[in-house]
């Protein structure tokens, strides 16, 4: 069939090539994930990549939980990664699970009994592993290997009854010990585990192996393209073996993709997982945990992280990406969307000496000078106002462009003000300031034009509001050499905690979750209360 798309990796290029050879005549692919923790950015590109190629080729994608260990598996999970995946914008065709299929993955492995290719096995895990062999040596095949088919058949169905102790049996695939690749010699298909699933409760106390599961789920499902990432390459003979010996009718293409690695980025469920447990973070759902309920809380968009996974692209070879990229498509798209604040975050009192006591002036500055339907919103210039301490040099270094001892500066949408006067402390250090506006130098008026050295945001003393700000770092240190464990890189200052802030009352006139610009310093999204969390800084580092 020929098929009107344009292809724009590998992976496309063998979708395009299956469609037009009639190898498959649609396109079903599936984001498989297990519940044993929250999805991180690392998904994020499995996920892009599996629901695009639905959205590209017109065909279905679905959502089915690997949900066959459950000792480590957990309804929240589930739930967690439902959310997760909604708020990146994706719909998912059908939800299912593993667990789905237990019956008849059960069915499939006596199948293989009765054809001779499984068999029951006596060995503990330990000693499996020690007679598998190594990538020079041959493995040694197992002394129960050749039961006889009505022994395996009985055994299984022993183990499936609850007759032996946990680890005391496997059901092992008979395929070559000798193999050069070691995940095909005699695979664990099934292990004995008593413990209550998610979802069956105790019915079962035996369950299958991911290596089996996995192919069968997929070929049952109907899907075409089994789309994972670089390290199940070497279990692709096994994922063959099983489609085949199974005697699927249309067995399912598995393609390989290079994983997101991400610099200074924990990319490990059980890692995450162990931080939450130790109380180094607050939750999952951490501002600065890399999951996508973390990003989330932050106030990262959802389309920055799918623009993200968009540049990162489709590679076979694995590499480690900036986080700055991450980080400027977010800006990028906060540009576009947050509306702009004023904040000072170390408040310094100005006195207007030539502003009346008690007279206000209003002026009207534009939500988001990006998007001009944002609308508008005024801010009050009063006699007394705060700038930040940062924007008045007693001593200015070399190039400073801001306040200094009878210079000038503009006041953010209002008037230029010139110093006329600064009060110290005891201790040398600046108290405050006096100055003066000058008349008609707002925007349109006369003396507009007039050149000062730069632009400072600002916040009327009368109408200030306390605010906290939270400012993240990334949890993670650079890593030196010799040191790789994730304990020793754990950054001390990944929290930094901003308490007396002043905010002018717009930036709390929003709804929870909403996101700013706070002009100069950085975009922040609004966490309730008098609460905001920095999502990243205004300065931008990455080379585009």
């Amino acid at each position: 069939m020929a098929v009107d798309v344009t292809p724009s990796n590998f992976i496309e290029d063998f979708i395009v090539e299956d469609l037009e050879s009639g190898r498959y005549p649609y396109v079903y692919t599936r984001f498989p994930p297990e519940p044993n923790g929250y999805l991180h950015i690392g998904h994020s590109k499995s996920l892009c990549i599996n629901f695009g190629i639905k959205e590209k080729f017109n065909g279905r994608c679905n959502l089915r939980f690997d949900d066959t260990n459950p000792t480590k598996e957990d309804v929240e999970y589930v739930e967690s990664i439902k959310e997760d995946i909604r708020w990146l914008g994706f719909q998912w065709d059908k939800e299912l699970y593993a667990s789905d299929y237990f019956e008849r993955t059960y069915e499939l492995a006596e199948k293989l009994i009765l054809k001779g290719v499984a068999y029951v096995c006596d060995l503990s895990a330990d000693e499996i592993r020690e007679t598998r062999g190594t990538l020079n040596e041959p493995g040694k095949e197992s002394p129960y290997r050749n039961r006889s088919v009505d022994e395996n058949l009985a055994l299984f169905r022993d183990m499936r009854a609850g007759k032996f102790p946990d680890g005391s049996k496997v059901l092992r695939a008979k395929i070559d010990m000798a193999s050069p690749n070691i995940n095909m010699r005699d695979p664990v298909l099934y292990r004995i585990v008593r413990a209550r699933h998610h979802r069956t409760g105790d019915k079962w106390c035996i369950y299958p192996m991911y290596d089996f599961a996995h192919p069968i789920g997929d070929a049952l499902d109907g899907i075409t393209h089994s789309i994972c990432t670089l390290e199940f390459e070497d279990h692709r003979p096994l994922y063959d073996w099983v489609t085949e010996q199974c005697e699927f009718e249309m067995p399912p293409r598995q393609i390989e993709f290079a994983r997101l690695n991400i610099k200074n980025t924990i990319m490990s469920k059980r890692y995450l997982k162990k931080l939450v447990e130790e109380g180094v973070v607050t939750g999952w759902n951490d501002p600065r945990m890399p999951t996508l309920s973390g990003m989330r809380e932050r106030g990262y968009p959802p389309d920055a992280v799918k623009e993200f996974c968009s540049r990162v692209g489709v590679a076979k070879a694995n590499s480690e990406v900036d986080p700055g990229l991450l980080e400027f498509c977010v800006r990028e798209e906060l540009n576009r969307t947050a509306d702009r604040a004023m904040v000072t975050e170390r408040p310094l009192k100005v006195t207007i000496d030539n502003l009346p006591e008690g007279e206000a002036r209003e002026f009207s500055v534009l939500n988001n000078p990006n998007s001009p339907d944002s609308g508008t919103h005024n801010v009050i210039l009063r006699r007394d106002i705060y700038i930040d301490e940062s924007d008045f040099s007693l001593n200015p270094p070399p190039k400073y462009k801001r306040l200094t001892e009878g210079g000038t500066i503009r006041l953010k949408g209002a008037y230029i003000l010139r110093h006329v006067g600064t009060e110290l402390n005891g201790d040398g250090s600046v108290k405050a300031l006096h100055c003066e506006y000058i008349e008609d130098s707002q925007s349109g008026g006369a003396n507009s034009s007039m050149k000062v050295k730069g632009t400072v945001q600002w916040v009327s003393v009368a109408d200030a509001q306390d605010v906290v700000l939270n400012k993240y770092e990334s949890l993670l240190v650079d890593a030196k050499d010799g040191v790789t464990d994730f304990n020793e890189r754990i950054n001390p200052d990944s929290l930094k905690v901003v308490a007396g802030a002043k905010a002018e009352p717009f930036a709390l006139s929003k709804a929870e979750g909403a996101t700013f610009q706070f002009m100069r310093m950085a975009y922040y999204k609004y966490a309730g209360g008098n609460l905001f969390y920095r999502i990243v800084e205004l300065k931008d580092s990455f080379n585009k």
